[in-house]
This record gives C-alpha cells, structure tokens and sequence, in this order.
C-alpha cells in the first residue's frame, strides 16, 4: 500500500499569488509520480471543482468556508475550518501518514492534525513576515510571527529552501539546526522547449534592434521593482532602445506607474500585469535580460525560471539568490538596493551578447543537474521517511516505557533532540 501525503497550501494553480503555488505543485506532482497518494487540499479558485486530479495529485479546493468576512485574519480562521473539514474527511477513509504544511496560513489546520490525530507534521517556511516587512512593527505582523513560530514549533522538521532561510529561522525562531533542512526549489528546463515564431511575439514590445528587460514577481515593495525603475535612466543612456516589461500585480503597481511617469520613462516601461503560464514562458524567451532586483528574497525561483529558459539573469545578492546564482558563471549579481550596481549588471548584459550566451549555457546545465524537481522530491521524500521512521521509534519506545497506559499523541509529539 503506498504512503499518503497531505499538502495544505493557501495557493494552487490556477490560484497562483506567489512562487508557492508552482512549488507546491511541482512537488507534489512528483512525489505522486515516485508512489505516493498525494492530496492537497488548497483555497478555492473561481472556476474550479471541489474536487480535481493534476496528474496523480487530489486537489481538493475548500468551498465550504463562503461567508462574509470582516478582515484577513478571519478569512484565515475561517480557511482553516475549510482546511479541516475536508483533511479529516479524506483522514477518517484513509489515514494519511503525513502532513505538510506551507507556511503561516495553514498553521492552526496542521496543528489540529498532529495532536488531534497523531500525524507527524513537515512544514516548508516559504518566507517569514520580519523578512518582508525589515522586523516587526504591528500587531498583524506579530501575531503572523507568531503563527510562524508556531508551525515551526509544532512541526517534526523544517523545510526552508535556502541558506539564508536556514540562518533566518534559527535567529528568528532560535530552531536548532537539526530540526532545519536546507531543500531548494526547482524547476522544469523542458517546459520552455517549444517552438514558436519569436519575431511576432516581439515585435508586440520592441523594434528591430531594441533589447528587452523582463522583470517577473509580485510589485511589493521588498521585491525591489523601485530599483529597476530608478536604475533606467542609466541603462537607457547606454542602450537608448531598451524596453522594461514588469509582469505581475501588487499594492506596488499605482506607485511603480506614477514613479515611471516621474522619471520620464514610462514610455519605455510596460507594466503587464498578470499573463497566463503560457505567454510567460514566451516572454521569457523574448527577452534579452531578466532583471530580479529583490531586496528581500527567501530564494528567487524566477530567477531560476529565466536560468531554464536560457536567459542570462541579473539579479541582487540578497537572500537565497546566493546560493545558486554564481557571479560571472551562470548570472551576474549586483548590491541589493543598489540602482547603480544593477545598472551596471544590466548593460553588462546587454552590451556583451557573448557574455550573456556563456552565462546562460551554463545556467541551464546547472539548473538541469541540481534544480530539477525529480531530485528536488526525492529530498524531500528523505526528510519525510526520516520522520516516520523517528516517529514510529518514539511511539515504540513510550509504549516499551509505559506498556499499560495508551499512547494518543507519541507519533505527533516533537522529539527533545530536535527542541
């Protein structure tokens, strides 16, 4: 028989508000495809069924929690109710072996399971709100920290994707580091190999000659959109014909479109807002640079995105861009917040196509032996192996210790090793 999974996740495609969403189906599509039953059990989506196979993952979308609510956090709550409903139905037919839980949002669902019915809970903290936010300031973001906190505390191990993540968590949460595993995101190099005319796509955004910056994420502040608009001018003085596509949406965009009419460039910046995952991929490979300036960045998977799609990347050094994106080997990293620097990136880029061509091969070789999500799950088919292995050994052993006295929660319970 094989191990059932449970993924609980506020996003799934369709519903993608971040890169959570692509890792949470990724992931899950392939540890199903390894041999496990995965569920994942998810926000609703207008359009979509309550129930649905992505390949030969069960997506169950919570349609029961429709009433009105007042603000965010009883949105939340009321999420999590949904989140039970459906888990504990799936649960009572076929017990799941495991539960994963992605971030603060999903917290007090996975909590239920674990010590109401002894799953052993993995978490993958995506981001943390101190990081977005440069600290703590209000009561919202206090009491996400401390959902943060909670998850981390209630959960087996952790998940973070990054080096920066790792060292984040044991200073923001003081997690020891044998509770933490560094697992990174992936992505899929054969999803950009299709073949289409370029010429017409391109022709869309620039004249002949004219070069392409894409910039791809959320327009959110700590994603540093300002610093590509204030890094422009310099740009354009070198390269008079180049253009700035911005892809996505955020509280950021008003701002971002009244600081290009500022600036004088707003007829060189084109804010797209949110395209399908097919013109994505087709933007990608129109563009001759893709600029991912963050000044707050758990890892970057867009970044990792325009590695697979053979376009060189520039990016900032904060976060998990560290880790993988390798300076004047596979991408080009500049100082975060720092226009001047990513200027320079930029035309670095732009006026030595060679360079680009040489940072690009050698950005898809290594997204095609490391980043790719077949090895991704199998690490992360490790870590949850490993817990039930040491789960089952502490229900063994409490039972040895006491054998006359019933064990109800030994299989959730958090070993004293791992704090």
């Amino acid at each position: 028989m094989s191990k059932r999974l449970l993924m609980l996740s506020w996003e799934y495609p369709p519903r993608v508000i971040g890169g959570l969403a692509r890792v949470v189906s990724a992931l899950s599509k392939e540890i199903a495809a390894s041999g496990w039953e995965v569920h994942v059990v998810t926000a609703d989506h207008p359009g979509e069924p309550e129930h649905s196979m992505d390949g030969l993952v069960h997506v169950h979308r919570v349609k029961t929690q429709t009433d009105m609510t007042p603000d965010f956090l009883t949105w939340v709550s009321r999420f999590n109710f949904g989140l039970l409903q459906y888990a504990i139905e799936i649960h009572r037919k076929t017990p799941f072996d495991i539960v994963h839980a992605h971030d603060w949002m999903v917290t007090d669902a996975a909590w239920v399971l674990k010590s109401g019915f002894g799953i052993p809970v993995v978490a993958t903290i995506h981001a943390t709100e101190a990081g977005r936010m440069h600290g703590i300031h209000t009561d919202l973001q206090r009491y996400i920290h401390q959902m943060e906190w909670r998850l981390t505390f209630e959960s087996w191990e952790v998940i973070v994707n990054s080096h920066s993540m790792h060292a984040e968590l044991q200073s923001s949460f003081k997690l020891p580091a044998n509770k933490l595993a560094i697992i990174p995101n992936g992505t899929d190099p054969t999803e950009f190999d299709f073949k289409f005319d370029p010429s017409s796509i391109r022709g869309n955004f620039a004249a002949a000659g004219e070069q392409i910056v894409l910039y791809v994420g959320r327009l959110v502040r700590e994603k540093g959109v300002q610093v590509m608009l204030d890094s422009a001018p310099a740009v354009l003085s070198a390269c008079p014909g180049a253009q700035f596509l911005v892809v996505g949406t955020g509280y950021y965009l008003d701002e971002m479109r009244r600081q290009a009419d500022q600036m004088g460039i707003s007829h060189r910046v084109r804010f797209l807002g949110y395209v399908s995952d097919q013109s994505l991929k087709e933007l990608y490979k129109i563009a001759d640079v893709i600029c991912i300036p963050s000044l707050y960045e758990p890892f970057g998977i867009v970044a990792l995105e325009g590695m697979a799609a053979g376009v060189p990347v520039v990016t900032s050094d904060a976060g998990g861009l560290r880790d993988f994106v390798e300076h004047g080997v596979n991408g080009i990293l500049t100082y975060a917040g720092d226009s001047n620097s990513l200027a320079w990136g930029l035309l670095e880029v732009l006026r030595n196509p060679e360079l680009g061509k040489r940072l690009a091969k050698d950005a898809v070789d290594k997204v095609k032996h490391i980043y790719n999500w077949k090895i991704i799950a199998q690490r992360t088919e490790e870590v949850y192996d490993r817990v039930l292995s040491d789960s089952t050994q502490l229900g063994q052993d409490v039972v040895a210790s006491h054998p006359k006295e019933p064990v109800t929660v030994a299989k959730g319970t958090t070993p004293p090793a791992k704090g």
